[in-house]
């Protein structure tokens, strides 16, 4: 029997540097939005995810997808 991976959900997450401490270092924060289809591909999210750091005032870090899988053993 083989185990397959069945696909839940999908985040987006968005890494923001929000600014600096009191030693300069960078201060971050996520930004995570929910609900993206699981079928959708990597360069779709990575085009929205650039459309939505466009629109934040925050410079963008990093692009994060985080997918939820349920593994069956058929």
């Amino acid at each position: 029997m083989a185990v397959v991976k069945v696909p839940q959900s999908v985040k987006l997450v968005l890494k923001v540097q929000t600014g600096v401490n009191a030693s300069g270092d960078p201060v971050y924060r996520s930004r995570t939005f929910a609900n993206v289809k699981a079928a959708a591909t990597d360069s779709d999210i990575f085009a929205v995810a650039e459309g939505l750091a466009s629109l934040q005032k925050n410079s963008l870090v990093d692009i994060v997808r985080q997918d939820l899988n349920n593994l069956v053993n058929q």
